[in-house]
């Protein structure tokens, strides 16, 4: 007896449904959520993931006893992290992961790591500054705009207009946020070459310094000084390549005090970050590009400093150092090698003094970190 062509295709059909039901429910069965309640002192890692592979995450590391946690967000809320997740900022139990590509953030209660709400509406996401505790700025890499937030409520509440370039290779991005009194300042990264100043009473930008191509991370230290480090740009890049920079400025006038230029131009160094008491800087020296320079790794640099040091603190070697952070508590240093971005990465520790602690696996392409 021949069974009719369409009604083979159904039967194959739901018995296909039913099939991926069970399989899938067999899953969900074998499936353990993580059920913890870390108090203490932690790390936060955020894996980008490859952009369009959806395959960011989120790992934990608790340094008394060295003990890594890959993947704590799906692990928790068996829910993926989404597609390259950029940053992450602690307000009280609550962190904030902003994930790029997938124009949102999530929140999380950082010892359980369980999942608390999300904002979305948003269109590509790098940083979230909070400037009280109803109000948070969001930038951006496309909108070319500031978004603002209710952090209580996870809604959109308005938004700071940044789109004043009238040069067609200015996509105003706007990245990283720094705060001194009611001034907050943010780098615009990708195709531009300006800090901006928005007054965070009014949501207004009231104010820039021009600075060197593409600055790409910013601080403050002790003395109310703004350092911005440019990479310069890239060769082949329509907007130009020049010698990357660290520029300090004085918060107070506005005004640029010195500009240390890196002599290879081949150089683009990247992720500024300072220590607890503000004295320090650190950065990572190479090409973000893939390219090679001489003496390339960690360096650690005095903000009373005339020159730019000449080696590194912390050699890069064969490794390819992509993300740094500096312990808030004990000045540990953190390290990711993102190796060939395709595989997982690798996190080195160090001492304030460089001495190697220990080292440990991540996921894809660990970039930045978050003290608890």
């Amino acid at each position: 007896m021949k069974i009719n062509k369409n009604i083979f295709i159904l039967l194959m059909a739901v018995f296909l449904v039913i099939l991926h039901s069970c399989m899938k429910d067999e899953l969900l069965r074998d499936f353990e959520k993580l059920n913890i309640n870390e108090k203490n002192k932690g790390v936060f890692i955020i894996n980008e993931g490859n952009f369009m592979y959806g395959n960011a995450s989120l790992s934990y590391y608790t340094p008394n006893n060295k003990e890594v946690i890959n993947d704590v967000f799906y692990k928790t809320n068996a829910l993926p992290l989404g597609d390259v997740a950029q940053s992450m900022t602690i307000k009280d139990s609550l962190a904030y992961v902003v994930i790029n590509n997938s124009g949102k953030i999530y929140v999380i209660n950082i010892n359980t790591f369980k999942y608390v709400g999300k904002i979305t509406g948003l269109t590509s996401p790098r940083y979230i500054h909070f400037i009280n505790n109803n109000k948070a700025y969001v930038t951006d890499l496309y909108a070319k705009k500031i978004t603002i937030i209710n952090p209580l409520t996870f809604a959109i509440t308005g938004s700071i207009d940044v789109n004043n370039h009238e040069t067609e290779f200015y996509q105003h991005s706007t990245e990283q946020m720094v705060q001194a009194g009611k001034y907050v300042f943010v780098n615009c990264w990708s195709y531009d070459n300006k800090i901006l100043v928005i007054n965070s009473e009014t949501d207004a930008l009231i104010d820039s310094i021009k600075v060197t191509k593409q600055p790409n991370s910013i601080v403050i230290d002790k003395n109310n000084k703004l350092w911005v480090l440019s990479d310069g740009g890239f060769s082949g890049s329509n907007y130009g390549q020049v010698n990357s920079a660290l520029t300090k400025i004085d918060i107070s006038t506005l005004k640029i005090e010195k500009v240390f230029t890196f002599s290879d131009i081949a150089a683009s160094p990247t992720e500024l970050c300072i220590n607890k008491t503000k004295d320090t800087l650190y950065y990572i020296y190479s090409n973000w590009g893939g390219g090679n320079v001489n003496n390339g790794g960690v360096f650690k640099m005095p903000i009373n400093s005339n020159q730019i040091p000449q080696m590194p603190f912390i050699k890069e070697g064969t490794k390819l150092f992509y993300g740094l952070g500096v312990d808030t508590k004990n000045y540990n240093i953190y390290l990711s090698d993102a190796i060939d971005y395709v595989q997982r990465g690798v996190i080195y520790r160090y001492t304030p003094e460089g001495t190697a602690i220990d080292t440990f696996k991540t996921g894809i392409i660990p970039s930045a970190f978050c003290f608890k």
